[in-house]
Formats: structure tokens, sequence, C-alpha cells
């Protein structure tokens, strides 16, 4: 299908010329977390009511790589190419190990992290792994919310963190709870700032709460200066990716929108169905992943995402 691009500033022309939508495979409730596999060519995502993980290849298609996945939502790969999972149902974060046979369904998974102060995680949302080893994610309380996405329970924690989590020494610090309800998030090429997604509209039917993506100052181990970067219409800016000249790309309602570092309002790249979450992908990491709804949509553009493990 061809994209129907709405180019809102002239600086988006060139990354989407040509480019073409398409619809990759279909078959999933709510897809979301999608995670590019570079040693097989593959993604990987979640579709979280089904409680499984799909997997996608140009060679195989769609396949079910795990069943029982205690409602995994989003996913980052660590340094050392373990996959790292947000988990609703355990409200934790869990490593799935790279053996030297690669990623395998079967392995163990381990639990990282799935306590602060003493109290159990509402339920990890989204995770990124910065260049200094440590592991950054939100924590929501969508998955105890119901049983629909996780397990249905009382909160523990006093509020909706950004955690930094540090492996070596097992520290896992409340980075700010300056965001309702934090859902992506994704650092910029100099991991100077950190945007993080508020969707605190989600779970309210009387039109409030909040559907915009905040931006912090990263100074050493401490996020300073908060403030909305952009408000997101229509509908929530869930995942967010950012690309090496440092554009964001954020998922709506109706679209996959691109935003300038300035905070102008590229454009928007349309999909038929509600955008969940996003990555860049394929060899030359050109190709932007779209988890939305029932499916997994592809789009090559001409730039190329941050490069992480």
């Amino acid at each position: 299908m061809n994209a129907s691009i709405e180019i809102l500033d002239a600086r988006l022309r060139p990354i989407v010329e040509g480019a073409q939508l398409e619809k990759l495979c279909t078959g999933a409730q709510w897809s979301e977390g999608p995670v590019w596999m570079h040693e097989d060519e593959a993604v990987l995502w979640s579709d979280i009511p089904n409680n499984r993980m799909l997997r996608w290849s140009e060679r195989e298609g769609m396949t079910v790589w795990r069943t029982a996945v205690e409602f995994t939502n989003g996913h980052a790969r660590d340094l050392n190419g373990d996959l790292l999972h947000c988990s609703h149902g355990l409200r934790a974060i869990v490593r799935t190990r790279l053996l030297p046979s690669g990623l395998r369904a079967d392995t163990p998974d381990e639990i990282v992290v799935d306590r602060y102060l003493g109290k159990r995680l509402n339920s990890p949302n989204d995770i990124v792994v910065k260049r200094d080893g440590t592991i950054w994610f939100t924590d929501p309380p969508y998955g105890i919310a119901s049983d629909r996405e996780g397990h249905r329970a009382e909160r523990e924690q006093p509020a909706n963190f950004v955690f930094r989590f540090e492996l070596a020494s097992g520290r896992l610090d409340a980075m700010t709870d300056a965001v309702q309800e934090p859902n992506g998030l994704a650092f910029s090429p100099d991991e100077s700032l950190l945007y993080v997604s508020d969707t605190s509209a989600a779970m309210r039917s009387d039109g409030s709460g909040r559907h915009h993506l905040m931006v912090f100052d990263v100074r050493a181990n401490a996020l300073a200066n908060p403030r909305v970067f952009a408000e997101v219409n229509p509908g929530l800016p869930d995942g967010i990716r950012l690309d090496v000249q440092g554009w964001l790309y954020t998922s709506s309602l109706d679209s996959v929108q691109v935003y300038h570092p300035d905070g102008s309002l590229l454009g928007k790249i349309h999909v038929p169905e509600k955008v969940g979450n996003l990555c860049f992908g394929g060899v030359r990491r050109n190709q932007l992943y779209i988890a939305a709804s029932t499916s997994l949509y592809r789009i090559t553009l001409r730039t190329e995402g941050i490069q992480r493990p």
C-alpha cells in the first residue's frame, strides 16, 4: 500500500521520499513493544492481551515465539545482546540470556529487578538501555488496573516513577515522578535528553489526563528541567524512537508522528490501525517497524535509527 504521508514541514520530504507502508502480518489483539533482532533479521513483539510474543521475519513470516509470557510489554537489547522484557504480570524487568546458539524462546528467564524500597513495582511498561549500561524504564499502573494486560492488584508504590537501574550495584533509583503516567521513553542521540510520554488520559473517560511528550535534561545520573515537548493529537504518544539526527517518531491514534528536536511537528505517517509502539530495524536500521493494534507494519525511510545493542 502507498503510505499516506502528511508533510507539514518541508524538512521531512527528503526522509520520506518514495516511502511505502507495508502491512507485514496480522492476527494480534494488541501489538506492543517491537524489538529488532539483528542476528536473524527478525522482529519480536508483544501481543499483550493474548499473553504471548510474536516473531516476524522476511523468510518465515509471522510465528508465535512464546506463550504464557506474563504479559510482556516493551523490550530492549542489553549491551551484551540479552533481551530485556517489561513484564506486567511479574511486575518486573526480566532478562532472556543470549546464548552462543542465539536467543532461544525456551531459555529460562531471570528477574532483573521487581521491587523498589521493598515494595513491588506497578507494572513496568517500556525500557531503554543507556550506553553506560544502566537500564531505564517506566512504571505506570496499566498492568495492575485489570486482568486484561496483567493481574489486577493493589499498587504498592506511591507514584508512577521513571526508574534507573544499575546492574553492577543492584541499585534502583526513582528518577522522577513529574510524569503522571509514564509510558514510552527514549534518549536523544547524545543521551543529553530523555523523552518520556505521559498517557494519563488513557484510563480516564472524562477527557482529562495528559497525552503529551515530556523532555528532561540528563545531568550525570539525574534528570532536570522537566518540560512539555509536544502535545500529541489524536490519541496518545505511547512508544517513542529517535533517528540519528535526533528526530522523534511517536505513536498516536492514526499515525506515526514525526517531530524535530525544536518541537515542530514535521508530519505524519498514517497507519490504518491505532499505533502502539515502534522500532528501527533492518540491516541499515532505516526500516521503521510499527506495532499497530492487530498488525505489524514497515516503512523504509531515508534515515537511520540510533544504534543500540
